[in-house]
């Protein structure tokens, strides 16, 4: 045990003791300063830059993380009273001065008047409490022999064994001229110039021969030896043996009736890039069969350790496969708009707009076609139905002018990519303009609809007015009765319909007779019911109060409250899509889907940008195909070659 050791000690004591003292006071005190007058102490502390011993750095980590390195500060030995217990005092010096009791004066002084002794922070290289830097010189032996990087190099087996082949005939050929010195004619050394069954059997074996030396030298160094294989590797289970150079699977079978080879399959090693080219190569084979069919054709003659994930590897980066078969891309399911949950809003603010038909009427005697024009409330869910009497802007433009006489203003509308709602959206921005104009003078300024539109081919992200749709045409087909109506009639069913939407219950239905009935879009909007529940700032006299409009404050303030204790939270859970999936990359090829045309012909594009939300995550994404760009959601395009994958 060292001096600079027992000081360092004498420190950790002098932190705990201030953190009992602050613990037990339980009082606010001032931030404590630590006096010490061992130079090597503070080095100690303040140090950032070097590695001690264990004793050291234990106990300099324990002052460091109970205290602040600005707390330290050096005192000179001779005003340290710290020294009178280790150094001893006399009688007559421990009289006449005070030190002991009270401790230095510069302490009763300012801060800036303290003692402040320029301390060398600096650490002796020769320390003895420094760990020493221990240098390694490690020289990296280069393993990509020649044969290894010609293997490498090429990308398909056909290829592979072909120039494997072609070595083969070039080193035979120049064995036979050395052997024959310089005395071979031109005949014989031109050699053939195309490739035998037998030459590439040969080449093929003898790729075989080169990677089990590279994935099991132990195993054929044991087995050279007359040993076992070591129990530890991987392919102790299949009893390997030595067969004329090549490493082959001993198995059970040695008394099955079936031909050698697939009774012995030859081993080959798992990552290894033969490995991979071979069941590649059975893989076209096989037509692109799923990983069974590959491991079946694989051991009649080959035997992969764990190739059933390697197989699993080959079919899910095989570009034809995931073209065919890929699952369309998937992002967990975003957060809902704030559309969804606006309580404080009239109904309609938020509307969602789709048409849907077409709808026959008889008009004199033949027949017409009439489209549907749905207006649905995003916050209240309730619905608006119109008759269209064709697709043009001019028939959209007078629908929607039709609802907004009849609901109110609109805040904002959400629609499908449409192409008529795209020019009635131009055409309703300059009658929106020229309304504002004309009503300046008035002092009546018209608001303006800010129109969204949803991502070209995204249907599902108008699923709120979708599925509406669908049980309008349920409700349509269940009334009519598939008879032909004229335009009056229509209108009519249109209205019932209407009603009946608006009558569905939003909450769940309760058999129990107490409770309250389900929460419906009428009763907000027709505002005859007969309430229950108190509401938050009216009362419940104000149902029979004189003034209509307290009453009907009272039931619209009841359903706001129902609908946000009732209904809101039903939307918590998601449906579907509920994990986080990769997100797609710039630089990402992938197929756009098409459901006019057959997969097979799909239009292949590349990921110029990807479009994320406010937690990061892509739900579409702008692609490059070989005549323009094209704006997609994630779950109308289907992945086919990361950016980053070497394949």
């Amino acid at each position: 045990m060292t001096i600079p050791r027992l000081e360092l000690t004498a420190a950790v004591l002098a932190v705990r003791v201030e953190g009992m003292l602050v613990e037990e006071l339980k009082m606010d005190l001032e931030p404590a300063v630590f006096w010490t007058d061992s130079t090597t102490v503070l080095k100690y502390i303040k140090n950032d830059n070097r590695r001690f011993h264990t004793f050291v750095a234990n106990r300099v980590n324990t002052i460091r993380s109970r205290s602040d390195v600005l707390q330290w500060k050096h005192i000179p030995g001779k005003l340290n009273p710290a020294d009178y217990a280790s150094r001893g005092l006399n009688t007559a010096d421990f009289l006449k001065g005070n030190n002991w009791i009270n401790g230095p004066k510069f302490l009763k002084d300012l801060t800036q008047h303290w003692p402040n002794v320029p301390v060398d922070l600096a650490i002796p290289p020769d320390d003895s409490e420094l760990r020493r830097e221990v240098q390694v010189h490690a020289t990296l032996a280069s393993t990509h022999d020649p044969t290894s990087v010609l293997l490498n190099y090429f990308s398909t087996w056909n290829k592979l064994r072909r120039a494997v082949a072609w070595f083969l005939k070039l080193r035979s050929l120049l064995t036979q001229c050395v052997l024959k010195r310089k005395g071979a004619s031109k005949a014989d050394m031109a050699g053939p110039k195309t490739l035998s069954v037998q030459d590439l059997e040969e080449a093929e074996e003898a790729i075989v021969k080169f990677c089990q030396n590279q994935g099991f030298p132990q195993e054929m160094a044991c087995l050279h030896n007359g040993r076992n294989v070591n129990r530890k590797s991987s392919i102790f289970r299949l009893d390997p043996v030595l067969d004329h150079g090549l490493l082959r699977v001993g198995g059970r079978l040695s008394r099955m009736a079936m031909p050698e080879v697939p009774k012995h399959p030859a081993i080959l090693p798992k990552r290894h890039h033969v490995s991979e080219l071979l069941l590649q190569h059975i893989h076209q084979q096989v037509g692109h069969c799923g990983r069974n069919h590959i491991l079946a054709s694989l051991r009649q003659k080959y035997w992969i350790p764990c190739a059933n994930s390697l197989a699993r590897e080959i079919v899910n980066n095989c570009v034809p496969c995931r073209r065919n078969f890929a699952r369309a891309g998937e992002q967990k399911m975003a957060d809902l708009p704030i559309d969804r949950l606006a309580p404080d809003l009239p109904p309609f603010s938020h509307v969602g707009v789709d048409y849907f038909g077409p709808i026959e009427v008889r008009r004199g005697r033949g027949m017409a076609k009439r489209y549907g024009v749905l207006f649905t409330c995003l916050t209240t869910r309730a619905v608006h139905l119109e008759v269209a009497h064709s697709l043009d802007t001019d028939s959209c433009v007078n629908a929607f002018r039709r609802f907004i006489a009849r609901r109110g203003q609109v805040k904002e509308l959400r629609s499908d990519n449409g192409t008529n709602l795209i020019s009635a959206e131009k055409e309703l921005r300059e009658a929106l303009k020229r309304w504002n104009m004309d009503q300046i003078e008035r002092s009546l300024i018209q608001k303006g609809v800010k129109w969204t539109f949803n991502p070209p081919a995204g249907a599902h992200h108008g699923g709120i007015w979708e599925r509406i749709i669908r049980m309008v045409k349920r409700i349509l087909s269940s009334i009519t009765n598939q008879q032909s109506l004229d335009d009056e009639g229509l209108v009519t069913v249109m209205c019932e319909v209407e009603s009946i939407l608006n009558s569905r219950p939003l909450t769940t239905v309760s058999s129990d007779p107490n409770d309250l009935e389900p929460l419906t879009p009428n009763h907000l909007l027709q505002l005859k019911v007969q309430p229950v529940l108190p509401p938050g700032t009216f009362k419940q006299e104000d149902l029979y109060a004189r003034r209509r409009w307290r009453q009907t404050q009272y039931i619209a303030d009841l359903f706001w409250t129902r609908w946000i204790r009732e209904y809101v939270p039903l939307m918590q859970e998601r449906s579907k899509w509920s994990r986080i999936r990769p997100n797609f990359g710039v630089g990402d090829i992938v197929v756009i889907a098409d459901p006019t045309a057959p997969r097979g012909s799909w239009v292949i594009g590349r990921v110029i940008e990807a479009i994320a939300d406010y937690k990061g995550l892509v739900r579409s994404v702008r692609l490059q195909t070989r005549t323009n760009q094209l704006l997609r959601p994630i779950s109308k395009i289907y992945l086919l070659v990361k950016a980053n994958n070497q394949h």
